[in-house]
């Protein structure tokens, strides 16, 4: 029997819930359990793929091609495993389901509503997550908090699964906030207590409490929340602020988490092999080296816009025994715009880089921008690494300033009012003609051909590899023969050479673009190859000049 683990949040939004469905699923799979990690998302977007990253962060995409919550870059990373669309289910999706249910007739003329028709719709596809999975555990977090209007519908359905498949078989873990307030630093236990009795209102009791706090939590507020909340003292769990969120799973084995959720669900309770665990996280806290990795992008005023290229540049220090300071670049900065008459000039931030990676996004704002760092970084030798937009950006660039093509751009950018003269990146050709916005670009995993002798595949060391894409625009192939004829490197190909993934300058110390997004598959033990190499080179950086920047922590 799959048994199903249910996390929901409360008091505040952002407080830890994804972190500790990942941090739990990590000591469940330690344990030798196969575990399929959901996100249920109350939103009525059918996915995250046309959501702003300022209000929502990044969109995750997965091998299958589902734009999804940031969350499940979390259950990746965490569980090591590869998530897919029957890990995402949202509001949108539901009932998308049951409308086109009702249009087929499938009711028999029945009343549509919430109860039954929605909830069952929702058991339907955890049910089918767990099988297509083959899972022992199916670990769902709920998004929002306990209260929101739009939750409800999901939180009644794990109500039904209790009641339908037993309480042996079922776990609510809710995580809410502990927070010390006044001169004194007094642990109020209020708002845990007030979530859940909302919670109880909706008909769950919680079989666990995870307190997030910033001081430990003492045992007589431990007693009081275990009074007042009806849960056992040793299921409230405090959850302070870590100094690594990969410390998090170490921290919950240490209090019991993993031993208590499998008492509770009658699993086997020997205590789990976290060796590799524990290094990576002793290589986090305690590197032997540092290096500043600069990151250029148009949302870096948001951390999660950028999450998932965060995580693959510590993953890569990780394996460089390195810490990766990170300095977040708006790029906007090195342009003069309204608003912004001075432009930074981009020797002022760059040369005080080990490294430098052009992130991704869409739209005009701030291209120009990354241009000019681009033509510092290239110019100067700084080690570079481009994604997605970043790649397109190193072309436009290296066209304008090396090709000769001075009005060089892209058709993203053009206008009713202006067109580039010379479109070196175009829309994909099979994009054309496609009007909707939500999951219709080039999505999910997708074979790439790398030349030997490249530094891409000294860097991956096989061909073809499969890094996943999020895009709908690419290299124009008129243009190919000529930024090749100038210098720069066609490094990787789709197999039918339509496409351009990979470019290199081989001249250059460290300079490699992809038009894929290879921190989605980055993992703490496996980092993603193209961010291990850039940290690298960003330490040989270092070696080369080493009054400028030392390599070795004090």
């Amino acid at each position: 029997m799959t048994k199903y683990i249910f996390v929901t949040g409360g008091v505040v939004s952002s407080i830890g819930k994804g972190i500790t469905s990942a941090s739990l699923g990590r000591l469940l799979r330690n344990r030798g359990y196969t575990v399929a990690p959901v996100k249920l998302d109350p939103y009525i977007n059918v996915d995250a793929g046309t959501m702003n990253p300022y209000q929502h962060g990044e969109v995750f995409v997965t091998d299958d091609g589902t734009e999804t919550d940031l969350d499940l870059g979390h259950y990746e990373r965490f569980l090591d495993v590869n998530c897919s669309s029957s890990s995402s289910i949202t509001t949108g999706k539901v009932y998308r389901n049951v409308i086109e249910a009702e249009r087929r007739g499938d009711y028999l003329g029945g009343t549509v509503q919430v109860i039954p028709h929605v909830t069952n719709e929702i058991k339907k596809l955890l049910i089918d997550a767990g099988k297509k999975e083959e899972a022992d555990i199916v670990l769902a977090e709920i998004g929002g908090t306990v209260g929101d209007i739009e939750s409800l519908p999901f939180l009644e359905t794990i109500r039904q699964v209790r009641k339908d498949f037993g309480k042996e078989n079922t776990l609510f873990v809710h995580v809410t906030l502990v927070p010390t307030v006044g001169p004194w630093g007094e642990v109020k236990t209020k708002p845990t207590q007030h979530s859940v009795i909302n919670l109880r209102q909706i008909g769950i009791s919680p079989d666990v409490l995870v307190c997030r706090c910033e001081e430990p939590i003492p045992d007589d507020v431990k007693e009081k929340i275990s009074l007042f909340c009806d849960v056992p003292q040793e299921a409230v769990i405090e959850s302070m602020t870590a100094e690594t969120i990969y410390e998090v799973p170490l921290a919950y084995e240490d209090l019991g988490l993993g031993k208590l959720v499998c008492e509770r669900l009658g699993l086997n309770t020997e205590q789990p092999d976290l060796s590799e665990w524990e290094a990576i996280v002793e290589k986090l806290k305690n590197p032997s080296h540092s290096c500043t990795i600069g990151v250029v992008g148009k949302y870096t005023s948001n951390g999660d816009a950028y999450k998932s290229i965060s995580e693959s540049l510590v993953h890569a220090g990780i394996a460089n025994d390195c810490r990766v300071n990170i300095k977040w670049i708006e790029s906007d900065l090195f342009e003069a715009v309204d608003g912004n008459p001075a432009a930074l000039d981009p020797a002022e931030t760059i040369s005080q880089l080990d490294g430098l990676v052009i992130a991704p996004g869409f739209g005009t704002r701030g291209i120009e921008g990354k241009i000019e760092a681009l033509r510092y970084t290239r110019e100067n030798g700084i080690p570079f690494l481009g994604i997605c937009l970043g790649l397109q950006m190193a072309v436009i660039e290296y066209a304008r300033n090396v090709c000769g093509l001075t009005h060089a751009g892209s058709e993203e950018f053009d206008t009713s009012e202006k067109r580039t003269d010379d479109p070196v990146i175009h829309f994909i050709p099979d994009q054309t003609g496609i009007t909707h916005k939500g999951g219709t670009m080039r999505l999910g995993s997708y074979p790439c051909h790398i030349t030997a002798g490249t530094l891409a595949f000294d860097i991956y060391g096989e061909s073809p590899i499969f890094e996943r894409h999020r895009h709908r625009y690419e290299v124009n192939n008129d243009y190919r023969e000529l930024l090749i004829k100038h210098g720069m490197q066609v490094s990787g190909v789709s197999p039918d050479y339509r496409l351009v993934e990979m470019v290199e300058l081989p001249k250059h110390p460290f300079f490699i673009a992809t038009q894929a997004h290879p921190e989605f598959k980055s993992r703490p033990n496996r980092p993603a190859p193209l961010f291990d190499a850039l940290v690298a080179a960003s330490l040989k950086k270092q070696s080369l000049n080493p009054a400028l920047k030392p390599g070795k922590l004090a």
